[in-house]
């Protein structure tokens, strides 16, 4: 008999209004019998259907939940449909060459990202159960997309906590993993292989073309620039010069084959460095700049990570108003969802206190519409981004 899985008395409610995920520690008993991977039945205490997922015993996400009836049958065409309504919407939405095509919990396949980029397919697997199906899903995204190729970007470390090796490589055709793209109107190099994430931060695409209104006629500084695409929109907007800042020179080197291929060379250098000890050096020189973007990875990528992310956060927060001039712009994000709005906000106002400074908020914003989020789970909405001015 397959796995039912009963809740505890007054777990359910955030199950019910829509979270996808089911935690071991939420569950009172189990029945039935089969393999790490199966399709579980979840109830609550009183043995009502909530719905069905994939189950593993070595998370301590123990179901992942994607079906509200006990009817679906989970097979290749059971993708193709799924995929089809995630491709559709954002086809509406006016998303065409890179967009994420699939984003997990939010399309109703938990644990299964997909963007496309031009013609490729970037993929990552997340846990057991999806991991088990990539066969029926490359079929399946082969059938919606015709891609020229598929390509497994399934190297997260969360895998790990389903138990599950690192994956990287291609999945279907033979192609460059390095793929030019279009955003905003500007081309770009998409680096399946060694890109960050799946190749590009996509989730930045509507915010990136938010700040060229911030860096006409400016001196801008985009610090965690990656491959340039803040720096770019900032060119294309007419800002006066733009410095790119990153630890990682293979990055630069992609920002200035990306301003190349935009003719923007001219306005846009580069410099290596850790971000924070640059900013200080420039303080210390007196630099000043009317527009200081500050784009950095993940500091919280854990719950016990706050803390310090907090601290990191405030101390590069600070350093950038104090490079703003007065009445410029600091542009500032967080990507990770363990950061919440209301910190960060509060972050800011502590960056601003110490600093001296005071600040207009002119635009709070999220991730683009390609990455939809589920009221139900905080977890969906994870990308701060804020247009400050400084005065």
């Amino acid at each position: 008999m397959p796995y039912s899985v009963f809740l505890k008395k007054h777990e359910e409610k955030r199950i019910v209004d829509g979270h996808a995920w089911v935690y071991a520690n939420e569950v009172d008993h189990i029945d039935g019998s089969g393999k790490n991977g199966d399709l579980a039945s979840v109830y609550d205490a009183s043995g009502r259907f909530i719905g069905r997922g994939f189950i593993n015993h070595l998370s301590k996400i123990l179901v992942r939940i994607f079906l509200r009836n006990d009817m679906e049958t989970v097979d290749r065409d059971f993708f193709v449909r799924r995929i089809r309504e995630a491709k559709e919407i954002r086809e509406k939405l006016g998303f065409s060459d890179c967009y994420r095509a699939v984003f997990a919990e939010a399309d109703n396949l938990p644990a299964l990202i997909v963007d496309k980029y031009h013609d490729l397919l970037s993929v990552q697997f997340l846990s057991l159960g999806m991991d088990l199906r990539k066969a029926e899903i490359v079929d399946a995204l082969i059938e919606v997309f015709r891609p020229r190729g598929i390509y497994e970007r399934s190297d997260a470390e969360v895998r790990k906590k389903e138990g599950l090796p690192l994956m990287k490589g291609p999945l279907y055709g033979n192609f460059d993993p390095r793929v030019q793209i279009e955003e905003n109107g500007l081309f770009l190099i998409a680096d399946l292989e060694n890109g960050q994430k799946t190749g590009y931060f996509l989730d930045q695409k509507e915010n990136r073309f938010a700040i060229r209104r911030y860096c006409q006629g400016a001196e801008v500084l985009d610090c965690f620039c990656n491959v340039g695409g803040f720096a770019l929109n900032a060119a294309a907007a007419g800002a006066k010069n733009v410095i790119a800042l990153d630890i990682s020179e293979k990055a630069l080197s992609d920002v200035r084959e990306n301003a190349r291929l935009n003719d923007l060379e001219d306005v846009i250098q580069t410099e290596c460095g850790d971000v924070f000890e640059l900013l200080r050096k420039y303080r210390t020189e007196g630099r000043k700049y009317d527009t200081v973007i500050l784009d950095p990875p993940a500091f919280a990528k854990t719950a016990n990570d706050v803390k310090n992310a907090y601290r990191g956060y405030k101390d590069i927060n600070i350093l950038g108003m104090k490079l703003v001039r007065h009445g410029g712009f600091l542009v500032t994000a967080s990507c990770s969802h363990y950061m919440s709005a209301s910190l960060f906000e509060k972050m800011l106002k502590e960056s601003a206190h110490e600093s001296s400074r005071r600040i207009r908020v002119f635009e709070s914003r999220t991730q683009a519409p390609d990455h939809p989020a589920l009221l139900a789970a905080d977890e969906t909405t994870y990308l701060k981004f804020y247009i400050l001015q400084v005065l």
